[in-house]
């Protein structure tokens, strides 16, 4: 399921299917290609269900139009900013530091382009995510600042969604070995 630290699922993950080695199953209409759901991994297949409601439900993760990456109709908050572990921006420099391939973003649901059908403009929740592409766990800090003051986690990789306890800004949260955590702007 996991390619270089990089999670992607496909159809048969869920039943750890192998295909018997066959990488090119796609022209056999025979058990090499079929999916035995009777096998599946119901955790991933839950977790997956849940990912893709969450999608549904939030405007910020499907937008139609690329991120602009500057403040928006003079707010001090951009559409997208991208966070050093340590809480503070990245630089162009930050990019080419070890480090990048753990890093924070906030997507600015206020700043979605386009409008509805009644001509009003778009808008969701905002939501830092964490990605944590490192071998061992690391200690975001959740960036204090105009990105607001109060967050929910709601989506996790690696601990359940018992632990709903707001997070302030400032404070720090633990994200294991290439997980990815989801939170919610409250306030």
């Amino acid at each position: 399921m996991f390619s270089q630290g990089v999670p992607m699922i496909v159809a048969g993950d869920e039943i750890g299917k192998t295909q018997n080695g066959n990488n090119n199953a796609y022209c056999h209409d025979d058990e090499i290609s079929w999916l035995h759901w009777d096998a599946a991994d119901n955790d991933l297949l839950e977790f997956a269900r849940t990912v893709i409601e969450f999608r549904k439900e939030h405007r910020t993760f499907r937008r139609r139009r690329f991120f602009q990456g500057r403040p928006i109709h003079g707010s001090e908050v951009s559409d997208i900013v991208w966070f050093k572990p340590d809480g503070n921006p990245m630089s162009d420099d930050d990019w080419n530091s070890g480090f990048a391939k753990s890093i924070g973003v906030y997507l600015n649901g206020d700043a979605i382009p386009g409008v509805d059908s009644r001509g009003d403009p778009f808008t969701d929740d905002s939501f830092f995510l964490f990605f944590n592409g490192h071998h061992e766990a690391i200690d975001f800090v959740l960036p204090d600042g105009p990105w607001g003051k109060r967050f929910e986690k709601v989506l996790d990789t690696i601990r359940s969604k018992s632990d709903q306890r707001p997070v302030k800004a400032g404070s720090k949260m633990r994200i294991e070995s290439r997980g990815l955590a989801v939170l919610k702007r409250l306030e």
